[in-house]
């Protein structure tokens, strides 16, 4: 059948947020049921209440990148409000809600294993998300209720219809949800923030922008507003989440830097809440490289940036339709890590290319995919980002608890993932801790102190500049501390898994291919002169203290050492003269 959106509302506009039609007013047919009917007793409450709409469980699985989670949080604040029951239990939920990816083949593929069981338990489905929106005649799709993207405000509806025995198909839309939306966070500390939907790009492996559609940008008032509440809520964390960050107000008329300083106008002076700027690709941030960098020497916003660069071929980059070149995107890191002290970037590198209509392009072997990235495996796993911290003091903001259940995990401002054992009282909170250990993806640290929060003050101008920030933000400030999960999704097989090795178009052996090896190269060796720098200025910083203090003496002359000797002299006779007073005292 067609779109119940149109079904639903026709030529005359889209129903408001919430609104909920009877079955009747739908017009749906029920699923056949070759089962016999069930005839309720009576006294039977506890089937009874089980047909009563907002009595149910339901089961919530989420794939895919943060703006999937944040959209996952607003569907389950509205069931919840509405009387259902969450739990991360499947097998006593009365209904399962697939929330999905579609950027990667490892992610489609645990989403199609979830329906068969779901199927085969005999749950009634819900699948939301990317894939039902960009491919919605999926034979996996076949007897099951699906929502869009930008149909999340409707859950509750499809829910209901659904637990009836109703197949609901809602995909059409022409307004964004709302941001005030009830919501349940997976962490009550990060608040996950859509700032757009879609992009502005045309990435000839990406299968986003089926899904996700167009640019589409929240304005400046409405993210300011849930910021605000937000921060009123006592979340410490805001992840700006975005298909592309840096393309946000393109659409309708502003740009990021604009939203950055109004957003960061908010948030507390005390630094009690940071804010985490989401993944952006090079393209839109070109134009905006200082003003972005001054956003990420503020004290409340993390010194970490996802920009993903796909290939290191400018060849294999235009075949991609990625829009910059190699040359640009070093243009980013260096002018990013030049600017911004302690920064830490985040990349992406496909080992096998292509992906949707670059899928008609001519494949290599396999083996050369493998060996490609086997290749990228091996520099990888040589990379030490955080040797250099042993020993320093930095301070953290403490948002989760680690998978072990021993440490709870913070954050430096640099965005350095540091384990420390806590008591979980200390979630939600800062403090100053020393690093005592340092390993591939994060750090060990002893809590030195906590820092108390007065959380009574915003910053106090979009400029961005109260008395603790270092603003115009250079390498000489003293103002930002020196220290990576990544803001996944949209042109980046980063969203959702694992690459596809099979997935490769680009042969090792050509010019282009050497070119990809020395922008890894170059991106070990920028990190490795990074840390490097960080540890002669701490150097230098010890070796000028101790040369101050040897300075100090050897500029002393001989009429001062002269002086100095007489006032020694003098006090020694004075000691002597009395202990030979007392002596003739004692005698007498």
């Amino acid at each position: 059948m067609e779109d119940i959106e149109d079904l639903l509302v026709g030529s005359n506009g889209g129903a408001p947020p919430g609104f909920r039609l009877p079955v009747t007013s739908v017009g749906l047919k029920p699923k056949k049921n070759k089962s016999k009917p069930v005839v309720l007793n009576d006294f039977d409450n506890n089937n009874l209440s089980s047909k009563i709409p907002g009595t149910q469980t339901i089961y919530i699985k989420t794939f895919g990148c943060s703006h999937n989670q944040s959209d996952s949080e607003y569907m389950a604040g509205q069931l919840s409000t509405f009387g259902y029951s969450l739990s991360d239990n499947p097998e006593e939920a009365d209904l399962w809600l697939i929330n999905t990816c579609t950027v990667k083949s490892p992610s489609q593929s645990a989403m199609d294993t979830l329906i068969s069981k779901c199927k085969i338990a005999r749950k009634p489905l819900v699948v939301a998300g990317c894939v039902p929106q960009g491919s919605r005649d999926l034979k996996e799709l076949e007897g099951v209720s699906i929502v869009g993207v930008q149909q999340i405000d409707r859950v509750v509806e499809v829910v209901e219809e659904t637990l009836k025995g109703h197949e609901v198909r809602l995909l059409n839309r022409r307004t964004l949800p709302a941001l005030d939306l009830p919501k349940v966070r997976k962490n009550k500390f990060v608040e996950i923030l859509p700032i757009n939907v879609g992009c502005l790009g045309a990435c000839t492996y990406c299968k986003t922008k089926h899904a996700r559609g167009h640019l589409g940008s929240y304005t400046i008032d409405s993210l300011v507003g849930r910021v605000r509440t937000v921060i009123a809520d006592g979340v410490k964390e805001i992840w700006l989440s975005s298909e592309d960050t840096g393309a946000y107000g393109r659409d309708i008329g502003v740009n990021l830097p604009t939203l950055l300083n109004a957003i960061v106008a908010e948030l507390p002076s005390d630094k009690s809440t940071m804010l985490r700027i989401g993944m952006t690709n090079p393209p839109y941030i070109l134009e905006h490289l200082k003003e972005i960098a001054d956003v990420l020497c503020h004290p409340c916003v993390y010194s970490f940036l996802h920009v993903p660069v796909q290939s290191g071929s400018d060849r294999v980059l235009s075949a991609m339709n990625r829009e910059y070149s190699v040359g640009e995107f070093r243009t980013v890191v260096d002018t990013l890590t030049e600017l911004v002290p302690g920064m830490q970037i985040a990349t992406d590198i496909i080992c096998g290319f292509p992906g949707t209509p670059a899928a008609r392009m001519k494949k290599v072997p396999s083996t050369v995919v493998k060996k490609r990235s086997r290749e990228l495996t091996s520099v990888f796993e040589a990379f030490t980002p955080y040797n250099g911290m042993e020993g320093r003091v930095e301070r953290i903001w403490i948002t989760e608890i680690a998978t072990d259940r021993v440490h709870l995990v913070g954050h430096t401002k640099g965005y350095v993932q540091v384990l420390v054992v806590a008591p979980e009282s200390m979630l939600g909170t800062s403090a100053m801790v020393r690093i005592t250990s340092v390993g591939r993806w994060s750090v060990f640290g002893e809590v030195l102190e906590t820092i108390q929060l007065t959380h009574n003050h915003t910053a106090q101008s979009k400029g961005m500049s109260t008395e603790n920030e270092c603003s115009p933000c250079t390498n000489t400030c003293g103002g930002c501390v020196s220290s990576e999960e990544p803001e996944y999704c949209a042109c980046g097989p980063e969203s959702c898994g694992q690459t596809t090795p099979e997935e490769n178009v680009v042969s090792l052996n050509r010019p282009e291919d050497r070119n990809s090896r020395n922008l890894i190269g170059w991106l070990l060796r920028k990190r490795k002169n990074h840390v490097q720098k960080k540890e002669i200025e701490n150097a230098s910083k010890s070796t000028n203290k101790q040369e101050l203090t040897k300075g100090s003496v050897d500029r002393w002359g001989i009429v001062d050492r002269v002086l100095l000797g007489g006032v020694l002299m003098s006090f020694l006779t004075i000691i002597a003269l009395l202990v030979h007073l007392g002596f003739r005292t004692a005698t007498n």
